[in-house]
């Protein structure tokens, strides 16, 4: 443990950052799986209306900084090929 205030402080922030990214995570990894279980299903409408839900959230998980805009890019990308697929 931290030993000067700052450094407490720090340890603090740290804890209440890390568990703000994992749900931004989480919530990314939801959206994409919502997604992938409906081009599963072969279900074009719900697939549709879940990829447009999924792009803002992947969007504002590249501005929280959690994933690279490359990462986000390519999972719009795959989704979006998959439901065109359909």
């Amino acid at each position: 443990m931290a030993n000067i205030a700052s450094a407490r402080k720090r340890a603090r922030q740290a804890e209440t950052n890390r568990q703000r990214n994992m749900a931004t995570r989480s919530r990314f990894r939801t959206a994409v799986k919502k997604v992938l279980k409906a081009v599963r299903a072969g279900d074009k409408d719900g697939a549709t209306s879940a990829y447009q839900a999924a792009v803002p959230v992947i969007d504002k998980t590249v501005t929280k900084g959690i994933i690279h805009a490359n990462k986000a890019a390519r999972h719009k990308s795959r989704l979006n090929a998959r439901i065109r697929q359909m």
